[in-house]
């Protein structure tokens, strides 16, 4: 979000599409193989502690988190990035331009926070160990 709010305030098109290309980038080859990666080994975790995922609830709501994350990610922020990134590389500077990039972007920015924040409440949940609800 950080590079993408950067390359925003310059109001440069080609500039944001070329930041547009580099999270598609990092997402395809880093955050996803990360989330899928971390998803994996905390449930053959639990797996091996003999922790019953279900009906643990300090186990079972971060895994639901993380698949409500990937959820958005998939739903709504990579496509809403791919639409960013094809209108910056088509669109010329006009101010037509620029308003439709910007409903778009607090598109994106709202639906990352989303998926920024659940992660970070499931980590919070791992940490404390509350009691919780479970199956």
């Amino acid at each position: 979000m950080f590079w993408a709010a950067r390359a925003r305030k310059s109001r440069n098109l080609d500039q944001i599409a070329s930041t547009f290309e580099i999270i598609i980038l990092s997402d395809r080859w880093l955050t996803v193989p990360g989330v899928i990666e971390i998803l994996v080994s905390g449930i053959a975790g639990a797996v091996v502690g003999k922790l019953p995922i279900l009906s643990t609830g300090w186990i079972l709501w971060p895994v639901l988190l993380f698949l409500t994350s990937g959820l958005v990610f998939s739903a709504w922020i990579g496509p809403l990035q791919r639409k960013i990134l094809t209108l910056a590389r088509s669109a010329g500077a006009s101010e037509r331009s620029w308003t439709a990039y910007c409903k778009l972007y607090k598109s994106w920015e709202l639906w990352g926070l989303a998926a920024l924040l659940t992660p970070q409440v499931a980590l919070v949940i791992m940490v404390l160990k509350p009691t919780l609800p479970a199956m």
